[in-house]
């Protein structure tokens, strides 16, 4: 049966890659006004991450680090809420996953758990919005973590899922010698599989693994794909979804009026 994460939404997919951006780069990504700008743009998906403050809010955060976005080499695990709060003031605004679900109540958010720190705070958060949120990790650990802190905290609905690197590899292995029982043993739970088209020389989105995944029911979700006509070309291949920074420019090209 389809996850309530699915129904009644547009196919293909389009998942803003950490909100939408757009051309002020004073604006971070995962931010609220990023978030606000793909809500605004369309989007009934956004791709986020989560990582624990030092006081253990799950925000929606990607990097280890501040490094990338403030020039600071502190671990986000040790700097508070409230100073995060202050240092992402000018900058769109920081969410907790709790924040983000209250305030964009029509949006879908698919959480990538980016640290065993926030699985907790990211299921209790989710508990109550198990039917537009989907949980992933590249560590499954995380991600069952976030579910077993969902079901704990009285989900009606738990999250979906979406699995994890050692999932996705051995789909891809199962998918190539086609062995569709094995392939359905991997899959079993899952309701999506998110991949980049390759890594590195491998090519991990293959018309075996998407036949694989939609033998189990499983929707296929590439990352993170920019260009209209890779965008249309992938659809056209099999993928149910697109991650992308440019969640406008994609609702536009895979518009299917």
């Amino acid at each position: 049966m389809t996850h309530p994460y699915f129904q009644g939404a547009s196919a293909p997919r389009v998942l803003a890659h950490r909100g939408l951006v757009g051309e002020d780069s004073s604006v971070f990504d995962n931010s609220a006004l990023a978030i606000a700008a793909a809500d605004a743009a369309g989007a009934e998906y956004v791709e986020t991450d989560c990582r624990a403050t030092a006081d253990g809010d799950a925000v929606l955060f990607h990097d280890e680090t501040l490094q990338r976005l403030l020039g600071d080499p502190r671990p986000v695990a040790e700097v508070t809420t409230a100073e995060l709060v202050a240092l992402f003031a000018a900058h769109g605004g920081l969410l907790t996953l709790a924040d983000a679900l209250e305030s964009f109540p029509l949006l879908r958010f698919n959480v990538d758990v980016k640290a065993l720190a926030a699985a907790g705070d990211v299921g209790r958060a989710a508990a109550a919005h198990g039917h537009r949120v989907l949980l992933t990790s590249f560590d499954d650990r995380n991600r069952r973590a976030a579910l077993e802190a969902a079901a704990a905290a009285g989900a009606e609905v738990l999250p979906a899922s979406s699995g994890g690197r050692t999932a996705i590899a051995l789909l891809r292995l199962a998918s190539a010698l086609r062995l569709r029982g094995w392939a359905r043993c991997i899959l079993r739970g899952l309701d999506a599989v998110q991949i980049p088209e390759r890594f590195g020389a491998l090519r991990v989105f293959t018309p075996a693994l998407v036949r694989a995944a939609h033998d189990a029911g499983v929707e296929v979700h590439v990352w993170t794909v920019n260009d209209p006509e890779r965008m249309r070309a992938l659809v056209s291949a099999g993928a149910d979804g697109i991650v992308t920074d440019r969640a406008d420019v994609a609702i536009k090209a895979l518009d299917p009026r």
